[in-house]
């Protein structure tokens, strides 16, 4: 009877997993024919370097905002009513900090890229790239974590494949029916497309408040603490791209980073999970580490069995990718096989970060991922300017597996401590002489 009650239980969490992984691989397929698309229609060269600009812009967009979307994910969770005043804070940072990275970008990028020979052409293409591809997508990407502190995941599920299709009707209507085959006109169809995604997504959660405008200075060093692994992390992925940009050939550099690209995709769907978790991880963690463990253990199996699944799936499917892709693309498929299985390695590194973020502990998050980041990046550098691409693969999988087993031993070691200094303290009573 209890086992019957506890699949029953089970039921509408697996629901909402399907109705999130789904959106998330719906998503994934047409961010991958949109790159299938531009990887046709630019040519090895220019893919390549639009493969370097969004390296690029993906370290920018962690940075715009300092981390403040988690704050909101986090404390709406527990306490809906400081939605106003989290949503506010949101908005002033990202402001901020989206202008201060366009303007850098605008001063810097030039000296590295040209899209195109006439000098204000090319400043005014990078220009819409960089508000595109960092501001508008910090809005869009913010609308999602708004849906998912409310715990409004079917409206955060639209929003994931609003944001995806609608890059993909982009590319379809620039590419295959307007003929854009250059960087600099892409760069105008990109900023279009991300202006009405921006647009209906941020009309979407106008329902759920007006915003109380200020800065939750408490909130400044967790933000802080959480954005930074993740700008880290993007130094140290785009370093091997620098690098091998440097060393190997445009090809090696499309198809690395294609596969790089179908990795973190195939990774989307531990994330459905995580996305869909954090919020009760918030709640069940609220007072301590320790309520939560039984939780994170049942977790990490759970994305254990999915990214064997997935990776497995990869392999198999490798083969078809010039078919989609372009038969310029020869790395394409021995990549992908070759790094398929770091995703496992991966989603048991996510379960214990997301447990150390949604539990508060963003200090010790940041000292796994930032100490990772550095001396992964160390490690990326000198294997990938010894041995080429092949160290790159090398130093990617024993990067992903130490900060695995960094990321659990904290984890482990904060909850013993929780438990610890939850227990009772037992007083040592005098003892008692009879008369």
């Amino acid at each position: 009877m209890s086992s019957a009650r506890s699949f029953k239980s089970i039921i509408p969490m697996g629901l909402s997993y399907l109705a999130s992984g789904g959106s998330l691989i719906t998503s994934s397929a047409a961010q991958l024919l949109t790159f299938a698309i531009l990887a046709r229609s630019l040519g090895v060269l220019e893919f390549s370097y639009f493969v370097g600009l969004t390296a690029i812009t993906a370290v920018a967009v962690q940075l715009c905002g300092l981390g403040a979307q988690e704050a909101l994910v986090r404390r709406v969770a527990r306490d809906w009513s400081v939605f106003p005043v989290m949503l506010g804070h949101n908005i002033i940072m990202s402001a901020a900090t989206g202008a201060i990275l366009v303007v850098a970008g605008l001063f810097v990028l030039p000296l590295f890229f040209t899209l195109s020979a006439d000098p204000l052409l090319n400043l005014g293409a990078l220009g819409l790239f960089l508000i595109a591809n960092i501001i508008l997508t910090r809005a869009i990407l913010f609308v999602e974590q708004v849906f998912i502190a409310h715990s409004m995941f079917a409206a955060a599920n639209r929003n994931v494949v609003l944001y995806a299709v609608g890059r993909l009707a982009a590319a379809v209507l620039g590419c295959l029916v307007f003929g854009v085959d250059n960087l600099a006109e892409w760069a105008v169809w990109n900023f279009v497309a991300h202006v009405i995604i921006a647009i209906i997504t941020v009309r979407s959660v106008r329902g759920l408040g007006m915003p109380k405008f200020g800065i939750v200075r408490d909130e400044l060093r967790n933000g802080m603490l959480f954005c930074t692994p993740f700008v880290l992390r993007a130094l140290r992925q785009n370093m091997d791209l620098l690098l091998l940009t440097a060393f190997t050939s445009p090809e090696i550099v499309a198809s690395y980073g294609v596969a790089r690209r179908m990795i973190d995709s195939g990774y989307l769907s531990v994330e459905a999970l995580n996305r869909l978790l954090y919020p009760g991880s918030a709640a069940a963690t609220a007072n301590g580490l320790r309520h939560g463990m039984t939780r994170f253990r049942k977790v990490v199996m759970a994305s254990l069995g999915i990214s064997v699944f997935t990776a497995i799936v990869l392999v198999v499917t490798s083969p078809l990718l010039p078919i989609l892709f372009g038969h310029e693309y020869v790395s394409l498929p021995g990549f992908v096989r070759i790094m398929a299985f770091a995703i496992v390695f991966i989603a048991v590194c996510s379960t214990a970060l997301e447990a150390l973020g949604s539990s508060g502990h963003q200090l010790q998050r940041a000292i796994v991922l930032n100490s990772a980041s550095i001396l992964g990046g160390m490690l990326v550098a000198l294997c990938t300017w010894q041995f080429g691409v092949n160290g790159t693969f090398a130093a990617n999988y024993m990067i992903e597996a130490g900060t695995a087993a960094a990321a659990w031993i904290m984890l482990l070691q904060l909850a013993k401590k929780d438990q610890r200094n939850s227990a009772p303290v037992v007083l040592d009573r005098e003892p008692v002489t009879q008369p």
